[in-house]
């Protein structure tokens, strides 16, 4: 049933035509993004070439391609999901669908899953940009891979925490506002914490457990933040249903 429910969501976004046009937005930004750096890499590249260990292709052109992919995701998945759960309810059809034989848990995943498969798309997307460059050079497909890993955790939490946010209200555009309202505030939480680099501020902080995966670097502890915030915000969603079948 998880994934019927999946499945319905992604050829509801296939037949969005507000997906379609997030999808080639984002890519003819990030595509802009990919060719100035590397037209700024050929650029410094007779430069690069007299250091003794000069940055890789992959370190000056990939990972400030995932970099600006995560801000711009930020952007664009509140808008995506915005109609989730709240779209049910301002159509009266959540309670058909709470009184369907499925679990909350499976509703709630089953439309989560859905959303990250249209976003795996998204990212398969980016990841052939660099992998356009196999042809001419060498890439650090380590580096490479924690770019990877970390641009996916990154998508898979904006969507859980969307989707919660999507299930508090009937209106699709005040869950988008109150979506990247609360991304952007998690986003830059540690802002303030900064010169106090073990605050509870910068533990919760998206992009402080990104920036090591940007730099190749592997940390279980922010695998399991990244673990652990969606799976929070994924029972937050199913509490919240929860609470409506109970009140009608």
């Amino acid at each position: 049933m998880i994934f019927s429910i999946a499945a319905h969501e992604l050829r509801s976004l296939f037949l969005s035509p507000l997906a379609w046009v997030i999808l080639a937005v984002v890519q003819f930004i990030l595509a802009w993004i990919f060719l100035a750096q590397l037209d700024l890499y050929l650029g410094v590249q007779a430069q690069l070439a007299n250091l003794e260990h000069p940055p890789g292709i992959t370190e000056l052109l990939i990972s400030p391609l995932f970099s600006s992919a995560a801000l711009l995701l930020l952007l664009v998945i509140p808008l995506l999901s915005m109609r989730l759960i709240s779209e049910e309810r301002r159509a009266r059809t959540l309670p058909l669908l709470l009184s369907a034989p499925v679990s909350l848990g499976e509703i709630v995943l089953g439309k989560y899953l859905g959303l990250l498969t249209f976003l795996g798309l998204m990212l398969l997307l980016v990841l052939l940009m660099p992998l356009s460059l196999l042809g001419a050079g060498s890439l650090d497909f380590g580096l490479l891979g924690a770019n990877l890993l970390g641009l996916a955790l990154m998508i898979a939490a904006f969507a859980a925490a969307s989707l919660y946010i999507s299930a508090l209200t009937s209106q699709p555009t005040i869950a988008a506002i109150g979506s990247f309202g609360l991304l952007l505030l998690l986003w830059i939480i540690d802002w303030s914490g900064q010169n106090s680099g073990g605050s509870v501020l910068a533990w919760l902080s998206l992009q402080q457990h990104y920036q090591g995966m940007l730099q190749g670097l592997f940390d279980t502890a922010d695998v399991a933040y990244y673990l652990l915030f969606i799976t929070t915000f994924i029972v937050l969603a199913v509490r919240r249903m929860d609470a409506e079948r109970l009140q009608d």
